[in-house]
């Protein structure tokens, strides 16, 4: 039986559903990023504990079937970008619609009556919020960083960066550089 969860977003989530279900005595043949896929049916007294112990983690058992698919949607993407070496190399709706079985259009339509942004959009937010994180770390320079996300060149990460941040990559790594100066005259 999956469960699908909303707000699972890392290791330590994923760590903790783990141990709830476990506290409840349910086995599971795994657990990933916003669905756990337990053995054996739930009772409706285990699903209601679950929730409860869930949401005082900050997750949240979904049962609603939209609210479920866009969960899924996001996951897909935020593992994409966020957990994997490398993005695929087919077109981001190919990749999408194959993870989870379902047409794209579909998935395009349910996703922005929802959510009220489109997946492309959702996609771009997550890749700038992988590239400020790459720009903190502070390995990659920007002409590496537009290759590993994909972008076709330096000038179309650092528009769509300003677009969405209101910064340019580079004022944005000046403010970290400012901000570590600051902390070593302290």
């Amino acid at each position: 039986m999956k469960l699908y969860i909303k707000y699972m977003v890392s290791l330590r989530c994923k760590m903790m559903v783990k141990e709830e279900l476990k506290k409840l005595g349910l086995k599971y043949v795994f657990v990933e990023l916003g669905v756990a896929d337990v053995m054996e049916d739930i009772t409706t007294e285990q699903r209601e504990k679950l929730k409860r112990d869930l949401l005082s983690l900050g997750l949240e058992l979904l049962d609603d079937k939209k609210a479920i698919l866009i969960e899924r949607i996001k996951n897909v993407i935020t593992e994409m970008i966020h957990y994997s070496d490398e993005l695929p190399q087919i077109n981001y709706s190919d990749f999408i619609s194959e993870k989870l079985n379902l047409d794209y259009t579909y998935l395009s339509n349910i996703f922005s009556e929802v959510k009220g942004i489109t997946i492309q959009h959702f996609i771009i937010i997550n890749k700038i919020e992988k590239v400020k994180e790459l720009i903190i770390y502070d390995e990659l320079n920007l002409t590496e960083i537009a290759d590993k996300l994909h972008y076709s060149s330096v000038a179309h990460l650092s528009h769509q960066f300003k677009k969405i941040t209101g910064l340019t990559p580079s004022f944005f790594k000046s403010l970290k550089d400012k901000r570590r100066n600051t902390l070593e005259n302290l």
